[in-house]
């Protein structure tokens, strides 16, 4: 039973929406949206926001700043309408990779889009897989962060491929990598390797034996798909039987998709934290829905009960 919850979709992942809608059996708030000549979005909630809990669902996705202002008029909007709580599920959390000053004279613009968002009047926020843990830390409201290789764990689970290695295809991604190999119960490896530019890498060696080994490279993010591309080539070079791509959010830009697609990878596995349209889908794609774990999180969320056990993978503690 759900008393006083209301879902509100943006633009930006309606299908997703929906999908959660479905799982809770709750509708979805209509809303008016639309845009003027001039690109100003216009919101208009129609259905009366006194006293609810309000659970507005938009990633922040491409177009980045078209979606991150969209979210913003949303709250503004539910929030002249006295909502009694306000929270943003927010699946892809854009501006995450600027999580920190790499050289001078640059912005911390997650810190930015944090402030922004409190500013709005959000109570809450929950997401999946930042690409930098800290960004928690940049939030004095809740914030529930949730790691995208759960959904990964349950999809290997039940294939139960034999000899799997998890690799970590940089030193970043190491802790969330161990942490998948640990609930896995299997070997982790890691790949060296140094980033010139944004959007570049080069790989430096790999740390870890993957010699007959089905090989599971883990990942937050894919965007260009050029550095997990080169990844999973490397790892055939140095003897690995298979190699499965993971990614939680699939941004694919710039031809993305063609490279994954004609990479030496066995499967690409994304989740829906993103829309992937048909043109960028291909047979060796597929793609996991985070529809059943926000439906849970919401659900919880709402009667006021622990998020802690989604945390658990057969009594491995995450």
């Amino acid at each position: 039973m759900y008393k006083n919850l209301k879902l509100i979709s943006g633009s930006v992942h309606r299908e997703l929406a929906k999908s959660i809608s479905e799982k809770m059996n709750i509708p979805l708030t209509p809303i008016r949206l639309k845009k003027f000549r001039d690109g100003e979005i216009y919101i208009k909630i129609e259905e009366s926001m006194r006293g609810e809990d309000v659970f507005i669902i938009q990633p922040t996705c491409t177009p980045v700043n078209d979606s991150l202002m969209e979210l913003l008029i949303i709250i503004d909007a539910v929030r002249r309408a006295s909502a009694g709580r306000i929270n943003a599920v927010i699946p892809y959390f854009g501006y995450a990779r600027q999580d920190r000053k790499a050289s001078s004279r640059e912005p911390i613009t997650s810190k930015l889009i944090a402030n922004i968002l409190t500013t709005a009047g959000v109570n809450r926020v929950v997401t999946v897989d930042l690409h930098a843990d800290q960004i928690q830390g940049f939030f004095d409201i809740p914030m529930d962060h949730f790691q995208g290789y759960i959904m990964f764990y349950d999809y290997f689970k039940n294939k139960n491929i034999k000899n799997l290695v998890a690799v970590s295809p940089d030193a970043g991604a190491v802790k969330k990598t161990r942490r998948f190999a640990k609930a896995l119960n299997i070997p982790l490896v890691i790949i060296d390797k140094r980033r010139p530019e944004h959007n570049e890498a080069e790989i430096l060696n790999v740390i870890g034996d993957v010699k007959g080994k089905n090989a599971i490279i883990i990942d937050d993010i894919i965007d260009t798909g050029g550095t997990i591309v080169n990844a999973a080539s490397v790892l055939k070079l140095k003897g690995a039987k298979e190699v499965y791509i993971c990614a939680t959010h699939g941004v694919l830009s710039d031809g993305a998709a063609e490279k994954l697609k004609k990479s030496v990878a066995k499967e690409i596995i994304l989740t829906d934290t993103i829309p992937i349209p048909e043109k960028k889908r291909f047979r060796k794609l597929k793609i996991i829905s985070i529809a059943p774990l926000m439906a849970e999180i919401i659900n919880r969320i709402h009667h006021n009960e622990s998020l802690g056990q989604l945390f658990d993978l057969d009594g491995c503690v995450i």
